[in-house]
């Protein structure tokens, strides 16, 4: 009887400390979403090596999702999913724009000075009503180099509103655009290949015919900018620092 009652203390013990835990939300597009067959798949989100770099005192929920834009997120009801988790000193990461440009799609485009910047807003608000604390983030930039060897931007006002939104509200912001710019720059037209997903025909049994593409990120990649945004976060002195890992400071 004793050992049943010492199982059932030890189980409630777990189950309280587990709803109690600390809890960071991801919510984006398939930059930052986890990959299906993370072994053999290639091609990983940003957020999707987060758990990699945080400390087990907090959980990472990634809800992140391929081809979502701040419309499509809240109508398909992803949104309320989080929502409905959220508790005190939480942490929601937020990061569109790849989707909600999408001018030939109307379950997803959004106009950028009205309807991107009002879901924003709505993410912000509502992360707050639930004592959580929203962190904003800029989309990061494709890997878009001219003739010229220039990097050239693609998301137009996008990053802009975020940034505005983050003053407007007070919101801590990480300039996800800013940050992989320089990446891809340093790297340069060539080597930046590496930080996404270029691969010759039968070179990787993932993609058998090969693929090129410029927007979504190679394990190296996903590694980079989810270590630069968390050291990012650390900079600007955000509680959610000591849940960081000290070797990702260093």
């Amino acid at each position: 009887m004793r050992y049943i009652f010492s199982l059932l203390t030890v189980f409630l013990f777990l189950t309280v400390s587990a709803q109690n835990k600390t809890s960071l939300f991801t919510i984006g597009d398939s930059t930052m979403a986890n990959k299906p067959d993370p072994d053999e798949n290639p091609e990983k989100g940003w957020a999707q090596m987060l758990p990699e770099f945080v400390k087990a005192e907090i959980e990472v929920k990634n809800h992140a999702v391929n081809g979502r834009s701040t419309k499509s997120f809240i109508d398909e009801g992803r949104w309320k999913a989080v929502y409905d988790q959220l508790k005190k000193g939480d942490y929601v990461f937020i990061q569109f724009g790849h989707n909600d440009q999408k001018i030939k799609d109307s379950t997803r485009y959004t106009n950028p000075y009205t309807q991107y910047r009002y879901n924003l807003e709505f993410f912000v608000k509502e992360t707050r009503a639930m004592g959580a604390i929203p962190v904003l983030f800029s989309s990061i930039v494709r890997r878009n180099f001219n003739e010229h060897g220039v990097l050239v931007d693609t998301h137009g006002v996008y990053p802009l509103i975020v940034r505005m939104v983050a003053k407007d509200l007070e919101v801590p912001f990480v300039d996800l655009q800013s940050l992989t710019e320089k990446l891809e720059i340093e790297y340069g037209p060539e080597k930046s290949k590496n930080l996404h997903l270029h691969m010759e025909p039968g070179e990787n049994p993932y993609e058998p015919n090969g693929r090129h593409d410029d927007t979504h990120l190679s394990k190296k990649g996903a590694t980079a900018i989810a270590i630069m945004a968390l050291k990012d976060i650390a900079q600007k002195g955000l509680e959610l620092k000591k849940y960081i890992e000290p070797e990702v400071l260093e």
